[in-house]
């Protein structure tokens, strides 16, 4: 059996939720990027670029493999693309 790598069970669900919730922040709350997460309400709200952001962003999320998304997004913080 295949060992899981410890964050990777976090790469599905803020894959899905960016796409789906994206341009609430949803995704962004979820990984624990507070303040990412309320910037990306006011670009939903003041210009609508956040939904579409959150769509991209939720494709990245969902095409890296379980280590890039965990060395990235997990360990790495990073909170934007």
């Amino acid at each position: 059996m295949a060992e899981q790598i410890p964050g990777a069970e976090k790469k599905m669900v803020a894959g899905i939720l960016a796409i789906l919730l994206g341009s609430f922040g949803v995704h962004k709350f979820y990984l624990g990027y507070t303040k990412a997460g309320i910037i990306q309400i006011f670009l939903s709200f003041l210009c609508g670029i956040g939904g579409i952001l959150a769509i991209v962003e939720g494709v990245i999320y969902l095409t890296k493999s379980d280590q890039q998304f965990v060395d990235t997004y997990v360990n790495g913080k990073k909170e934007w693309l």
